[in-house]
């Protein structure tokens, strides 16, 4: 694909829609020609903001503005059958996180984008945070050693009220709880750095709010290369947001990363010293404080990868494996046993209807 700009179109009219758009107006080489939402006053709202054309008719959209890819951003458990449903189009897949909520529709999904010779990328910006690019560096050059234990902590705040705002918010349908919405984003940076999951045991509680999944999640891992793996999330925290962390410990060295979306550099510790570490605090230990900066940096690999023909940092395969660990974390609580993967789910509600 040579093309002088790639042209992105937004499905759904979201809270996410706003940084999409932030995000790929900084690039000389992308542009959005169009968003698709079935509500025609919000496809009118988002015209009216950015002056770019919205439609309530996804085939006229496409008609009229010839996008390369479509960036999917309805909420998670209509992900599936959005993709399917454009599928015949054939363009290009951007999905915000998760890329589905069961694992035989990921599946499919795959299968089907890899028939017609479509890439599908998932959206896991925090991949792209400079301290967590230098996790990823040092562990890829040997500095770690063995690896002992990969830990996750979300400890954020999401009152009753964030879920009353949208119906679809904490069902097991539509969203599933803290493990498949805010923590996911830690969970794939967890099985990014320390590798496959062997094994999982979890207990998950509704402690704050009325929802259908849970608002707090705590699991054990067992990695394949015998690390051992923490996760802890919750939206119950009071009164404020305290941290969404990542700490890795190995035989030759700790880093622990923090803020809120594992933004900061706060320990790198290393028994044998590297030139990587001279500019570590000073260059790489901050996120930029520019709004939606990851963002822009996913949408940069999103256009080398269409460019260049190349694997994105975050495809479909990479997507699917999150997904896999939250369903198993939901399987361990709800049965109360150890499970292995690879598996196929019996016990998990996460994308299933209450009627079933």
């Amino acid at each position: 694909m040579t093309k002088e700009k790639i042209k992105f179109a937004l499905i759904g009219n979201g809270t996410i829609a706003n940084k999409h758009v932030l995000s790929i107006n900084r690039l000389n080489n992308a542009e959005i020609v169009g968003l698709y939402d079935i509500d025609h006053k919000r496809a009118k709202a988002f015209e009216d903001k950015y002056r770019i054309p919205a439609f309530s008719n996804i085939e006229e959209m496409i008609k009229n503005t010839n996008p390369d890819v479509l960036n999917i951003l309805t909420p998670s458990g209509i992900h599936a059958e959005n993709i399917f449903e454009l599928m015949h189009f054939d363009r290009h897949f951007v999905v915000e996180k998760p890329l589905a909520l069961r694992l035989d529709h990921i599946d499919k999904i795959l299968e089907e984008c890899d028939k017609r010779g479509l890439k599908i990328f998932v959206v896991q910006q925090n991949r792209f945070n400079p301290p967590i690019q230098k996790l990823k560096e040092a562990l890829d050059k040997g500095r770690f050693g063995e690896l002992v234990i990969g830990t996750i902590r979300v400890r954020w705040r999401r009152d009753q009220n964030y879920y009353d705002q949208k119906s679809w918010r904490g069902t097991w349908l539509f969203d599933g709880g803290v493990l498949t919405n805010q923590a996911s984003h830690h969970i794939d940076m967890l099985l990014w750095i320390m590798g496959e999951v062997e094994s999982v045991m979890a207990k998950t509680a509704r402690r704050l709010v009325n929802i259908e999944a849970e608002d707090t999640g705590v699991a054990i891992l067992k990695f394949k290369n015998g690390a051992l793996g923490i996760i802890e999330a919750t939206t119950a925290t009071r009164p404020k947001d305290l941290e969404g962390s990542i700490s890795i410990l190995g035989e030759k060295g700790s880093v622990e990363i923090g803020g809120f979306f594992m933004n900061e550099l706060k320990t790198w510790n290393f028994i044998e010293p590297d030139e990587m570490d001279i500019d570590i605090w000073d260059k790489f230990a901050k996120v930029p404080n520019e709004h939606g900066w990851n963002h822009t940096e996913f949408f940069k690999d999103v256009i080398n990868s269409l460019r260049n023909n190349r694997k994105g940092l975050i495809d479909g395969l990479e997507g699917r494996k999150s997904v896999e660990l939250i369903n198993a974390i939901y399987e361990s609580a709800e049965t109360g046993k150890e499970v292995f993967l690879r598996f196929a789910p019996k016990k998990c509600r996460l994308g299933v209807s209450n009627d079933k």
